[in-house]
């Protein structure tokens, strides 16, 4: 068993690298056609998790737009491994500053939920990671959404039911909350990648090996059609992932919050950020009916993304992704 999906593996790896040179221009002229909206997206300058981080983020939810007032909230972070030598999850800080400025801009509750692709203990997990320490009363506000009860959300088509967690189905909002790094084989993991967790790994196993088999960029697209309708993002970029992520690469200070109503127009910021062409993302070019990444239909508010851009290291694969 192991042998195949090593074999398969690297399948995949050649077919993703192989074509990423032809993807810019036609690309863009399809996305060009399909979305005519410009969507707000907010990048703010943070150098650190100390000190007001909750203010910070609070402007940023502002001025990207995105309404909590009476909301019933759900945070979904990045929690997927824990190795005190880099930087893997969302920071406990983050998610706390989170939650302390929903609450400031009225949301009437914000719990914290998430489903692991890696490790099956997620209370342990969360405690190597933080998040005890850091959250108030975190033990009352989390949801393992790997062992949540279920619901049919829509279809994986040959692969069955789309099944989701009961608290993600009833949250009136979910916020997703990457961190900002590279991925090798998804070449990104940001707010979209990062809704791998919102679907249970009690069903789908570890990691998630349905959503696998069904293909990485299709569970990507497929997640983000059926939570974007009541889905945003806040990015912790202060400090991200480069190189061999999303586990294995080195940290990466970054200095920036990223926020928006809109998937894969956050996305493509962050991508931008990291010196990462977007149109050159496969779930990206893929998602252009959810969003825009052309820039031309991303109204950048906050700090230009040029002004911060630091290069990400990618690995020899991914190298075309280059900006």
């Amino acid at each position: 068993m192991a042998a195949v999906e090593r074999g398969s593996r690297v399948n995949r790896r050649e077919w993703m690298a192989g074509g990423l040179a032809a993807a810019g221009a036609a690309c863009a002229k399809r996305r060009q056609a399909r979305w005519h909206r410009r969507e707000p997206v907010f990048v703010l300058r943070a150098e650190s998790y100390e000190r007001e981080l909750a203010d910070g983020i609070r402007r940023a939810v502002e001025e990207a737009g995105i309404a909590v007032r009476g909301r019933r909230v759900l945070l979904k972070p990045n929690l997927v491994e824990f190795s005190r030598a880099t930087a893997i999850n969302t920071h406990p800080a983050f998610v706390a500053a989170v939650r302390e400025a929903l609450l400031k801009l009225g949301a009437a509750e914000v719990r914290i939920g998430e489903g692991p692709g890696h490790r099956r203990d997620t209370w342990t997990l969360a405690e190597e990671a933080g998040y005890f320490e850091a959250v108030p009363r975190f033990e009352d506000l989390f949801v393992d959404l790997n062992r949540d009860d279920v619901e049919q959300a829509g279809e994986l088509g040959e692969w069955g039911p789309l099944w989701a967690p009961r608290s993600v189905l009833a949250a009136d909002l979910i916020v997703s909350l990457p961190k900002m790094k590279t991925h090798h084989w998804a070449g990104v993991t940001l707010s979209m990648k990062n809704l791998f967790g919102a679907v249970p790994g009690s069903l789908y196993g570890w990691p998630k090996n349905v959503l696998h088999h069904y293909g990485i960029e299709r569970s990507i697209v497929k997640l983000a059609e059926t939570f974007a309708a009541k889905t945003v993002a806040i990015v912790d970029g202060i400090v991200g992932m480069e190189g061999n992520g999303p586990i294995q690469g080195k940290p990466r200070q970054a200095g920036v919050i990223v926020a928006g109503a809109n998937l894969p127009a956050v996305d493509a910021t962050c991508c931008r950020l990291m010196g990462i062409s977007p149109e050159r993302v496969r779930f990206l070019e893929m998602s252009s009916h959810l969003g825009p990444v052309d820039p031309r239909w991303i109204e950048q508010r906050g700090e230009p993304p040029e002004a911060l851009r630091q290069d990400f290291e990618l690995t020899p694969m991914w190298a075309a992704l280059r900006a």
